[in-house]
């Protein structure tokens, strides 16, 4: 364990194009806290990513992280066309409704950043404060072509020990984490399986519209229309925000604050003191 506590699990029922389906999420901090913090994960990982920053934020705020559908405990969609942004979106202002509060602070990790910037250019947006977590308005063929090397194939290991090293091997760009956090990591995104080898815990359709889809337009207007305060995460090394990109973001739209850190690539997991705490300290100014 990375954290000292652990959080309450629920649910709601999302809506696709083909059902309703179950959504797990999780919740830190006192129950009936008005300052709310949104987490959402990148495209194929999950709620738990956030465990250690949602630990250190439940002082002071109510934290929900969820599993989009077809990862983690949630449920997995009837059709993987389904897996869109428009459900996705759908969801999370389900899952806003849920929590009660007028607005909430954002905290987005690459497919999470992106649907948050989508959120907050909306009129009236709930999304008070937002961080965004080494993704931008631009996203790289070449990031693209490296996660559709691996992203949505279904492999299964005899031992956990074997899953740990596939994860260690396709998440290097993580950066230079401790074997506590290494094996974390790999705890909270994997399941064994009746026949008792272990596999990657969300659904291979999950990338069915990821691999259909062109490389997505650029967002330079979306990012424009952003009017809250808004923190930048960028791992030094990444190959899914470019440095030019983020200085571009600096610039325009919200202007945030761009918050690099060396020796990471895509993306920072805001599992050590030096990430988490400025995202903390951003999200209780």
């Amino acid at each position: 364990m990375l954290t000292r506590s652990a959080p309450r699990e629920h649910h709601l029922l999302g809506l696709s194009p083909h059902g309703f389906h179950r959504v797990v999420y999780y919740e830190w901090g006192e129950r009936d806290n008005a300052h709310v913090v949104v987490c959402v994960h990148g495209v194929g990982r999950n709620a738990r990513d956030f465990d250690v920053l949602a630990e250190t934020l439940s002082a002071t705020h109510r934290v929900i992280s969820v599993d989009m559908p077809g990862r983690g405990k949630s449920d997995w969609l009837r059709d993987p066309n389904d897996y869109v942004f428009p459900v996705y979106l759908s969801t999370l202002t389900a899952l806003i409704a849920r929590s009660g509060a007028d607005s909430v602070s954002w905290v987005g990790t690459s497919m999470g950043g992106l649907l948050g910037i989508v959120m907050a250019a909306q009129p009236d947006t709930p999304v008070a404060r937002l961080v965004v977590n080494d993704v931008g308005p631009v996203i790289e063929p070449v990031a693209l072509a490296r996660i559709a090397d691996y992203f949505g194939k279904d492999p299964t290991f005899a031992t956990f020990a074997e899953i740990e090293r596939y994860i260690r091997e396709i998440s290097a760009p993580f950066g230079p984490l401790t074997d506590a956090q290494w094996t974390y990591l790999t705890q909270t995104n994997v399941r064994q399986r009746g026949d008792g080898r272990w596999g990657l815990a969300y659904d291979p359709g999950i990338a069915v519209p990821f691999r259909q889809q062109a490389a997505p337009p650029a967002l330079w207007s979306v990012w424009d229309a952003i009017k809250c305060p808004t923190l930048v995460v960028r791992g030094a090394q990444s190959d899914l925000l470019l440095e030019a990109t983020a200085r571009e973001m600096a610039a325009r739209g919200p202007r945030p604050r761009v918050l690099e850190f060396a020796g990471i690539g895509h993306a920072p997991m805001l599992l050590t003191p030096d990430q988490v705490d400025p995202v903390v300290a951003f999200v209780r100014e």
